[in-house]
């Protein structure tokens, strides 16, 4: 079967408390979709973190004094330097215009995840707002994910992806976050490739892979098409976790 992705159309801007399991069955409907065994939805982190009410208003953020002198030296806001400290484990690298942490969530990234791109709160100055990723990604896909398979009593995936750099590429490329119900990681050692060879190595990182697929298909400025359907992933669906993408510290040639 051959993968397809269709980004779905008409889904509203998402705002705090929004449904996003009726809103996605209705844009499914209008795309025609139905929802069969063995479809995966991919959503944009933004809108996960929208309807889970996840916007700050840094107007109301009062930063520390180590925020202050951390923001001193990376030349941005110290409110905002204040909230990605928050939601680190361990400062990284820093340069002006950057700061590359591990997440709370285990994962490296710039700036904790924190966005201001398509980001607008109540009031008159968007710029004043940020997104902050969500809570628990692998429960959020989970929820989804089991209301969606109560309604289409068909076996589903679910996958919240963001757009991460990297350290040894420039540019952002899709990747998992939060996932519920197909594998992070397709284990292929001990098989043969074309010639006999026994793969001894091999792990694909599948959930990556779809995810850099998917965010191709949404765009990243105002395509507004932040959900995407799938359908012929070419592995089975299993139980998964975010974990089993995260390499061990000890195994990391980059800390």
């Amino acid at each position: 079967m051959p993968l397809v992705l269709t980004p779905l159309p008409g889904l509203p801007l998402i705002q705090p408390g929004d449904p996003l399991d009726v809103l996605i069955l209705k844009a499914l409907e209008g795309a025609g979709i139905s929802l069969v065994e063995g479809d995966i939805l991919v959503l944009a982190q933004k809108i996960v973190s929208k309807a889970e009410g996840r916007l700050v208003n840094l107007a109301r953020v009062v930063p520390s004094p180590h925020s202050v002198e951390v923001a001193g030296q990376v030349e941005k806001d110290p409110r905002l330097v204040d909230l990605i400290l928050r939601e680190s484990q361990e400062i990284l690298r820093t340069r002006p215009g950057a700061i590359i942490v591990e997440h709370r969530l285990g994962f490296v990234c710039a700036n904790a995840g924190i966005d201001h791109s398509n980001v607008k709160g109540e009031g008159t100055d968007a710029e004043e707002w940020v997104l902050l990723l969500p809570e628990d990604p692998d429960r959020s896909a989970e929820t989804l994910r089991r209301r969606l398979e109560a309604v289409s009593g068909a076996r589903l995936g679910v996958l919240i992806i963001d757009s991460h750099g990297r350290a040894w590429r420039t540019g952002t490329a899709g990747v998992a976050i939060g996932l519920s119900g197909l594998p992070g990681l397709v284990d292929l050692r001990g098989q043969l490739d074309l010639f006999g060879y026994q793969l001894r190595i091999t792990q694909i990182g599948a959930a990556d892979e779809l995810a850099a697929a998917a965010s191709l298909v949404m765009g990243q400025a105002a395509e507004a098409t932040p959900v995407v359907h799938v359908r012929g992933f070419p592995y089975p669906l299993r139980e998964a976790s975010l974990t089993e993408l995260l390499r061990p510290k000890d195994l990391d040639l980059f800390r």
